[in-house]
């Protein structure tokens, strides 16, 4: 059995790798996935976790050549027009509130926005994507859970007044982790994770979705 502290730490690794899956493909995850780096460990979470996890075999074994299949499939799925997947959370809720999604000003990403905030966390310089998307939000949660992998709250808290500009919603880091999980990442991530398996034409996107809906019960 997991002890706190290292749940915490399975939580933020989980995050940590499918933070880069689902962020467009460069050359460092097409290595991690043809040198089966990425399968090992998905495979050393779920074994850790006893979750009941099928790896879908990924034969391509030149980084290059995959990287580009990765793009490819990135660019189809998740930028074109007509975007087939959307990996934001406020599109996916503004169609929940029956209304047409826009980036940055729909109501759930901009909540999003100012939840980043409240924990010392913004737009990362020279960027402007908005902070809903499915990478953007689990690097929030792996830096919540790091934050968390402290033997209690009280220490936790200590670790995040580091960071001058944090006000975590809830007091502390471990709450905020619960709350973003609660108000966000449970409300969409699994549609999106149906709807990659289900639109991908590659096994590389089935691995990740599958694996982030199979570990979001623990993640929470």
């Amino acid at each position: 059995m997991l002890t706190t502290h290292d749940a915490w730490q399975v939580r933020a690794t989980i995050c940590e790798l499918l933070s880069i899956s689902f962020r467009y493909p460069n050359i460092e995850l097409a290595e991690a996935v043809t040198s089966k780096q990425w399968r090992d460990a998905a495979l050393e979470i779920t074994d850790a976790l006893n979750l009941n996890w099928q790896y879908e075999n990924i034969i391509e074994n030149d980084a290059e050549v995959f990287l580009h299949t990765l793009r490819v499939e990135a660019t189809r799925m998740f930028i074109g027009l007509p975007v087939i997947v959307s990996p934001y959370e406020g599109i996916w809720r503004a169609k929940d509130d029956g209304v047409q999604g826009l980036l940055f000003v729909n109501p759930h990403s901009m909540d999003v926005e100012r939840f980043c905030k409240a924990c010392g966390l913004g737009q990362p310089e020279g960027t402007n994507e908005p902070l809903d998307h499915i990478a953007s939000e689990l690097e929030l949660l792996e830096y919540l859970a790091l934050l968390c992998t402290a033997e209690d709250t009280q220490d936790a808290n200590e670790k995040s007044s580091e960071n001058s500009q944090a006000d975590f919603p809830g007091g502390c880091a471990c709450a905020a982790y619960k709350q973003f999980m609660e108000e966000h990442a449970l409300t969409w991530m699994p549609r999106f994770s149906d709807k990659v398996c289900e639109q991908t034409r590659i096994p590389f996107y089935r691995n990740a979705a599958s694996l982030l809906k199979c570990t979001l019960g623990a993640l929470y």
